[in-house]
Protein backbone atom coordinates (compact mmCIF):
# COMPACT_ATOMS: atom_id res chain seq x y z
CA UNK A 1 0.00 0.00 0.00
CA UNK A 2 1.04 3.62 -1.00
CA UNK A 3 2.41 5.45 2.21
CA UNK A 4 -0.36 7.59 3.30
CA UNK A 5 1.66 10.45 4.58
CA UNK A 6 2.65 10.85 0.97
CA UNK A 7 -0.85 12.82 -0.15
CA UNK A 8 -0.34 14.46 3.62
CA UNK A 9 -1.10 17.73 1.86
CA UNK A 10 -1.01 17.70 -2.39
CA UNK A 11 -0.13 21.01 -4.25
CA UNK A 12 0.35 22.44 -7.81
CA UNK A 13 3.79 21.37 -9.68
CA UNK A 14 5.29 18.12 -7.49
CA UNK A 15 6.80 15.92 -8.63
CA UNK A 16 5.64 11.70 -7.73
CA UNK A 17 7.26 9.84 -5.14
CA UNK A 18 8.21 6.69 -7.99
CA UNK A 19 10.42 9.36 -9.61
CA UNK A 20 12.26 9.81 -6.03
CA UNK A 21 12.07 5.96 -5.21
CA UNK A 22 13.30 4.91 -8.76
CA UNK A 23 16.22 6.90 -8.87
CA UNK A 24 16.84 7.10 -5.02
CA UNK A 25 17.26 2.78 -5.29
CA UNK A 26 19.57 3.36 -8.32
CA UNK A 27 21.98 5.64 -6.94
CA UNK A 28 22.30 5.15 -3.34
CA UNK A 29 22.14 2.37 -0.49
CA UNK A 30 20.88 2.36 2.93
CA UNK A 31 23.19 4.62 5.04
CA UNK A 32 23.51 6.71 1.85
CA UNK A 33 22.88 10.76 2.07
CA UNK A 34 19.66 11.81 -0.02
CA UNK A 35 19.63 15.69 -0.31
CA UNK A 36 16.84 17.73 -2.12
CA UNK A 37 17.23 21.92 -1.88
CA UNK A 38 14.02 22.66 -3.21
CA UNK A 39 11.88 20.21 -0.95
CA UNK A 40 8.57 21.05 -2.11
CA UNK A 41 6.32 18.56 -0.17
CA UNK A 42 8.65 16.42 1.19
CA UNK A 43 8.50 13.79 -1.65
CA UNK A 44 12.59 13.09 -1.76
CA UNK A 45 13.40 13.12 1.46
CA UNK A 46 10.04 11.26 2.86
CA UNK A 47 11.16 8.56 0.28
CA UNK A 48 14.71 8.72 1.28
CA UNK A 49 13.93 7.98 5.26
CA UNK A 50 11.03 5.34 3.66
CA UNK A 51 14.46 3.47 2.02
CA UNK A 52 16.39 3.50 5.40
CA UNK A 53 18.55 6.67 3.90
CA UNK A 54 19.12 9.73 5.29
CA UNK A 55 17.84 12.79 4.31
CA UNK A 56 18.61 16.96 4.29
CA UNK A 57 16.21 19.00 2.90
CA UNK A 58 15.77 22.67 2.61
CA UNK A 59 13.05 25.40 1.06
CA UNK A 60 12.15 28.96 1.52
CA UNK A 61 8.41 28.47 1.73
CA UNK A 62 6.83 27.97 5.04
CA UNK A 63 3.94 25.82 3.36
CA UNK A 64 7.20 23.07 1.64
CA UNK A 65 8.85 23.36 5.17
CA UNK A 66 6.26 22.34 7.37
CA UNK A 67 4.94 20.16 5.18
CA UNK A 68 8.49 18.52 4.43
CA UNK A 69 9.48 18.43 8.60
CA UNK A 70 6.31 16.76 9.38
CA UNK A 71 6.66 13.97 6.68
CA UNK A 72 10.76 13.94 7.77
CA UNK A 73 9.90 14.16 11.53
CA UNK A 74 7.06 12.22 12.26
CA UNK A 75 6.70 12.20 15.87
CA UNK A 76 3.96 8.93 16.95
CA UNK A 77 0.66 9.16 16.89
CA UNK A 78 0.20 8.90 20.72
CA UNK A 79 2.12 11.94 20.68
CA UNK A 80 0.02 13.51 18.26
CA UNK A 81 -3.55 12.91 19.32
CA UNK A 82 -1.85 14.00 23.26
CA UNK A 83 -1.49 17.50 21.26
CA UNK A 84 -4.60 17.87 19.45
CA UNK A 85 -6.96 16.82 22.82
CA UNK A 86 -4.89 19.70 25.30
CA UNK A 87 -5.08 22.33 22.10
CA UNK A 88 -8.78 21.61 22.23
CA UNK A 89 -9.37 21.61 25.82
CA UNK A 90 -7.36 25.21 26.16
CA UNK A 91 -9.50 26.44 23.24
CA UNK A 92 -12.04 29.42 23.98
CA UNK A 93 -14.27 30.57 21.34
CA UNK A 94 -14.78 34.13 22.58
CA UNK A 95 -11.04 34.73 22.71
CA UNK A 96 -10.93 34.84 18.61
CA UNK A 97 -14.60 36.69 18.19
CA UNK A 98 -12.89 40.03 18.28
CA UNK A 99 -10.02 39.04 15.62
CA UNK A 100 -12.75 36.93 13.56
CA UNK A 101 -14.47 39.96 13.19
CA UNK A 102 -11.48 42.21 11.46
CA UNK A 103 -10.69 39.64 9.02
CA UNK A 104 -11.42 40.42 5.08
CA UNK A 105 -14.97 39.38 4.21
CA UNK A 106 -13.85 36.43 2.40
CA UNK A 107 -13.26 34.44 5.11
CA UNK A 108 -16.64 34.63 6.71
CA UNK A 109 -17.46 33.04 3.02
CA UNK A 110 -15.02 30.46 3.16
CA UNK A 111 -15.47 29.41 6.69
CA UNK A 112 -18.41 28.90 8.96
CA UNK A 113 -17.83 31.13 12.26
CA UNK A 114 -16.88 28.29 15.10
CA UNK A 115 -14.37 26.84 12.00
CA UNK A 116 -12.68 30.24 11.48
CA UNK A 117 -12.59 30.74 15.60
CA UNK A 118 -10.33 27.33 15.73
CA UNK A 119 -8.05 28.19 12.65
CA UNK A 120 -7.52 31.70 14.02
CA UNK A 121 -6.48 29.88 17.69
CA UNK A 122 -4.39 27.31 16.00
CA UNK A 123 -2.90 29.78 13.66
CA UNK A 124 -1.69 31.79 16.81
CA UNK A 125 -1.01 28.96 19.20
CA UNK A 126 1.24 26.18 17.00
CA UNK A 127 4.53 25.91 17.22
CA UNK A 128 5.55 24.66 13.59
CA UNK A 129 8.59 25.86 13.17
CA UNK A 130 10.18 24.46 16.55
CA UNK A 131 8.20 21.38 17.05
CA UNK A 132 8.03 18.71 15.53
CA UNK A 133 4.15 17.65 16.80
CA UNK A 134 3.08 21.38 15.80
CA UNK A 135 4.54 20.80 12.72
CA UNK A 136 2.10 18.00 11.61
CA UNK A 137 -0.82 19.03 13.17
CA UNK A 138 -0.24 22.07 11.04
CA UNK A 139 1.01 19.92 7.86
CA UNK A 140 -3.13 18.23 8.47
CA UNK A 141 -4.90 21.40 8.88
CA UNK A 142 -3.03 22.67 5.79
CA UNK A 143 -4.38 19.37 3.95
CA UNK A 144 -7.46 20.01 4.71
CA UNK A 145 -7.98 23.77 5.02
CA UNK A 146 -9.36 23.45 1.49
CA UNK A 147 -10.64 21.38 -1.05
CA UNK A 148 -13.62 20.78 -3.69
CA UNK A 149 -15.03 17.52 -1.92
CA UNK A 150 -17.27 19.57 0.90
CA UNK A 151 -19.91 17.16 1.56
CA UNK A 152 -17.05 14.07 2.83
CA UNK A 153 -16.54 16.60 5.56
CA UNK A 154 -12.57 16.05 4.67
CA UNK A 155 -12.40 19.79 4.23
CA UNK A 156 -12.74 22.68 5.97
CA UNK A 157 -13.76 25.44 3.52
CA UNK A 158 -16.45 26.56 1.15
CA UNK A 159 -15.70 24.51 -2.15
CA UNK A 160 -12.75 25.88 -3.55
CA UNK A 161 -9.57 23.39 -5.53
CA UNK A 162 -7.69 21.61 -3.28
CA UNK A 163 -3.99 22.27 -4.77
CA UNK A 164 -4.08 26.05 -4.94
CA UNK A 165 -6.32 28.70 -2.86
CA UNK A 166 -7.99 30.95 -4.88
CA UNK A 167 -7.83 34.37 -5.16
CA UNK A 168 -10.55 36.32 -2.54
CA UNK A 169 -12.54 38.49 -4.97
CA UNK A 170 -12.94 35.49 -7.51
CA UNK A 171 -14.09 32.99 -4.37
CA UNK A 172 -16.35 35.35 -3.10
CA UNK A 173 -18.10 35.55 -6.03
CA UNK A 174 -17.81 32.28 -7.35
CA UNK A 175 -19.66 31.25 -3.87
CA UNK A 176 -22.59 34.09 -3.99
CA UNK A 177 -23.32 33.38 -7.74
CA UNK A 178 -24.27 29.66 -7.01
CA UNK A 179 -25.35 30.27 -2.96
CA UNK A 180 -22.42 28.64 -1.67
CA UNK A 181 -21.97 28.44 2.04
CA UNK A 182 -19.64 27.10 4.46
CA UNK A 183 -20.41 23.95 6.77
CA UNK A 184 -19.60 23.94 10.13
CA UNK A 185 -16.32 21.84 10.94
CA UNK A 186 -14.87 21.00 14.12
CA UNK A 187 -11.34 21.49 13.33
CA UNK A 188 -10.09 19.11 16.28
CA UNK A 189 -12.20 16.51 15.03
CA UNK A 190 -10.49 16.33 11.01
CA UNK A 191 -7.50 16.10 13.06
CA UNK A 192 -7.84 13.49 14.65
CA UNK A 193 -9.66 11.62 12.08
CA UNK A 194 -7.11 12.69 9.27
CA UNK A 195 -4.66 11.61 11.56
CA UNK A 196 -5.66 8.17 11.97
CA UNK A 197 -6.12 7.50 8.58
CA UNK A 198 -2.34 8.90 7.72
CA UNK A 199 -0.78 7.19 10.52
CA UNK A 200 -2.34 4.07 8.78
CA UNK A 201 0.90 3.64 7.14
CA UNK A 202 4.24 3.28 8.81
CA UNK A 203 6.35 6.34 9.41
CA UNK A 204 10.15 6.47 9.17
CA UNK A 205 12.37 4.79 11.76
CA UNK A 206 15.04 7.57 10.44
CA UNK A 207 14.92 11.52 11.22
CA UNK A 208 15.37 13.87 8.75
CA UNK A 209 17.50 17.25 8.78
CA UNK A 210 15.03 19.88 7.24
CA UNK A 211 16.27 23.41 6.52
CA UNK A 212 14.11 26.57 6.60
CA UNK A 213 16.06 28.54 4.73
CA UNK A 214 17.35 29.83 0.59
CA UNK A 215 19.04 26.71 -0.94
CA UNK A 216 22.33 29.08 -1.46
CA UNK A 217 22.31 28.86 2.53
CA UNK A 218 23.24 25.14 2.74
CA UNK A 219 26.76 25.60 3.02
CA UNK A 220 26.62 27.30 6.52
CA UNK A 221 24.70 24.35 7.44
CA UNK A 222 27.65 21.73 6.53
CA UNK A 223 28.32 21.28 10.29
CA UNK A 224 24.98 20.16 10.63
CA UNK A 225 24.96 17.77 8.21
CA UNK A 226 26.70 14.23 9.40
CA UNK A 227 28.18 13.12 5.65
CA UNK A 228 28.99 13.96 2.92
CA UNK A 229 25.44 14.21 0.22
CA UNK A 230 25.83 10.56 -2.15
CA UNK A 231 22.70 11.58 -4.37
CA UNK A 232 20.55 15.01 -4.74
CA UNK A 233 17.07 14.55 -6.15
CA UNK A 234 15.68 17.70 -6.68
CA UNK A 235 12.86 19.80 -9.38
CA UNK A 236 13.57 23.48 -8.88
CA UNK A 237 11.09 26.11 -9.43
CA UNK A 238 9.79 26.18 -12.92
CA UNK A 239 10.67 28.63 -15.44
CA UNK A 240 7.60 30.99 -15.55
CA UNK A 241 5.11 28.73 -14.96
CA UNK A 242 3.74 29.09 -11.31
CA UNK A 243 3.78 31.55 -8.57
CA UNK A 244 3.69 29.40 -5.65
CA UNK A 245 3.48 32.12 -2.64
CA UNK A 246 0.50 33.06 -4.95
CA UNK A 247 -1.44 29.80 -5.16
CA UNK A 248 -0.66 28.59 -1.35
CA UNK A 249 -1.51 31.84 -0.29
CA UNK A 250 -4.60 30.62 2.17
CA UNK A 251 -2.04 27.88 3.48
CA UNK A 252 0.83 30.60 4.08
CA UNK A 253 -1.88 32.47 5.54
CA UNK A 254 -2.39 30.10 8.24
CA UNK A 255 1.58 29.73 9.07
CA UNK A 256 1.47 33.58 9.63
CA UNK A 257 1.10 35.34 6.57
CA UNK A 258 -0.74 38.24 5.12
CA UNK A 259 -4.75 37.55 4.52
CA UNK A 260 -4.15 38.54 1.19
CA UNK A 261 -2.36 37.28 -1.60
CA UNK A 262 1.49 38.21 -2.25
CA UNK A 263 3.91 37.77 -4.86
CA UNK A 264 7.61 37.19 -4.15
CA UNK A 265 7.96 38.36 -0.46
CA UNK A 266 9.21 35.02 0.79
CA UNK A 267 11.28 34.47 -2.24
CA UNK A 268 12.54 36.14 -5.07
CA UNK A 269 13.04 33.16 -6.61
CA UNK A 270 9.17 31.73 -6.72
CA UNK A 271 8.55 32.99 -10.54
CA UNK A 272 11.29 33.52 -12.99
CA UNK A 273 10.70 35.23 -16.03
CA UNK A 274 13.56 36.42 -17.21
CA UNK A 275 16.40 34.26 -18.77
CA UNK A 276 19.22 35.58 -17.75
CA UNK A 277 18.33 35.99 -14.12
CA UNK A 278 17.11 32.25 -14.13
CA UNK A 279 20.20 31.06 -15.22
CA UNK A 280 21.91 32.71 -12.23
CA UNK A 281 19.38 30.95 -10.09
CA UNK A 282 20.38 27.72 -11.55
CA UNK A 283 24.31 28.83 -11.18
CA UNK A 284 23.95 29.30 -7.50
CA UNK A 285 22.19 26.31 -7.22
CA UNK A 286 25.62 24.35 -8.45
CA UNK A 287 27.11 26.84 -5.91
CA UNK A 288 25.49 25.68 -3.00
CA UNK A 289 26.03 22.16 -3.92
CA UNK A 290 29.74 22.34 -4.07
CA UNK A 291 31.16 22.15 -0.65
CA UNK A 292 28.59 19.60 0.21
CA UNK A 293 28.54 16.82 -2.46
CA UNK A 294 30.38 13.76 -1.93
CA UNK A 295 33.11 13.54 -5.03
CA UNK A 296 30.95 10.94 -7.00
CA UNK A 297 27.46 12.05 -6.11
CA UNK A 298 24.81 12.11 -8.47
CA UNK A 299 22.25 14.93 -9.10
CA UNK A 300 19.20 14.36 -10.99
CA UNK A 301 17.54 17.16 -11.69
CA UNK A 302 13.32 17.49 -13.03
CA UNK A 303 13.06 20.90 -14.63
CA UNK A 304 10.37 22.51 -16.66
CA UNK A 305 9.70 25.82 -18.28
CA UNK A 306 7.02 27.54 -20.71
CA UNK A 307 8.46 29.36 -23.63
CA UNK A 308 11.94 28.20 -23.61
CA UNK A 309 13.69 25.60 -25.69
CA UNK A 310 14.85 22.72 -24.73
CA UNK A 311 18.52 23.55 -25.04
CA UNK A 312 18.52 26.83 -23.19
CA UNK A 313 17.72 24.51 -20.02
CA UNK A 314 20.48 22.29 -20.82
CA UNK A 315 23.06 24.74 -21.40
CA UNK A 316 22.40 26.66 -17.85
CA UNK A 317 22.60 23.74 -15.91
CA UNK A 318 25.99 22.26 -17.67
CA UNK A 319 27.00 26.03 -17.83
CA UNK A 320 26.26 26.58 -14.12
CA UNK A 321 27.88 23.54 -12.87
CA UNK A 322 30.97 24.18 -15.11
CA UNK A 323 31.29 28.18 -13.69
CA UNK A 324 31.68 27.15 -9.93
CA UNK A 325 34.03 24.45 -11.17
CA UNK A 326 31.62 21.35 -10.31
CA UNK A 327 33.10 18.13 -11.99
CA UNK A 328 29.50 17.02 -13.19
CA UNK A 329 29.45 14.94 -16.39
CA UNK A 330 25.79 14.72 -18.20
CA UNK A 331 24.60 11.28 -18.23
CA UNK A 332 21.01 10.92 -19.32
CA UNK A 333 18.23 13.74 -20.01
CA UNK A 334 14.87 13.27 -20.87
CA UNK A 335 12.05 14.87 -22.23
CA UNK A 336 8.34 14.70 -21.15
CA UNK A 337 5.66 16.07 -23.10
CA UNK A 338 2.61 17.29 -20.87
CA UNK A 339 -0.52 16.67 -22.38
CA UNK A 340 -2.89 17.66 -19.36
CA UNK A 341 -1.56 20.21 -17.56
CA UNK A 342 -2.50 20.52 -14.07
CA UNK A 343 -3.26 24.46 -13.98
CA UNK A 344 -6.49 23.50 -16.69
CA UNK A 345 -8.11 22.13 -14.22
CA UNK A 346 -8.43 25.58 -12.39
CA UNK A 347 -7.56 27.76 -14.96
CA UNK A 348 -9.29 26.67 -18.35
CA UNK A 349 -7.25 27.73 -21.34
CA UNK A 350 -4.02 28.44 -19.98
CA UNK A 351 -0.83 27.20 -21.26
CA UNK A 352 0.83 25.71 -18.34
CA UNK A 353 4.05 24.14 -18.35
CA UNK A 354 4.38 22.58 -22.21
CA UNK A 355 7.39 20.08 -20.94
CA UNK A 356 9.70 18.52 -18.33
CA UNK A 357 13.06 17.21 -18.34
CA UNK A 358 14.89 15.31 -16.48
CA UNK A 359 18.80 15.32 -16.12
CA UNK A 360 21.25 13.11 -14.01
CA UNK A 361 24.91 14.43 -13.78
CA UNK A 362 27.38 12.25 -12.42
CA UNK A 363 30.52 13.56 -10.33
CA UNK A 364 33.91 12.70 -11.13
CA UNK A 365 35.84 11.80 -7.91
Amino acid sequence: MRNRLHALCPYFAMFPESFAERWIRRLTVPGDLVLDPFSGRGTTAFTALLLDRQAVACDTNAVAYCITRAKACAPSLGRLKRRIAHLEELFRPDDWKEIAAEMPKFFSWCYARPTLLQLLYLRCTLRWRSSNVDSMIAALVLGALHGDDVESKNYLSNQMPRTISTKPGYSVRFWRARGLRPQIRNVFQVLRERADFRYDSEIPKRKGLVIFGDMRSLPSYKDNIPIKVRCVVTSPPYFNVTNFEEDQWLRLWFLGGPSLPRQSSASKDDRHTNKKAYAKFITDMWASLRPILAKDAHVVIRIGARNLAREEVSGWLITGARQMKVNAKLVSSRLSKLRNAQTRSFRPGSEGCRFELDYHFELAA
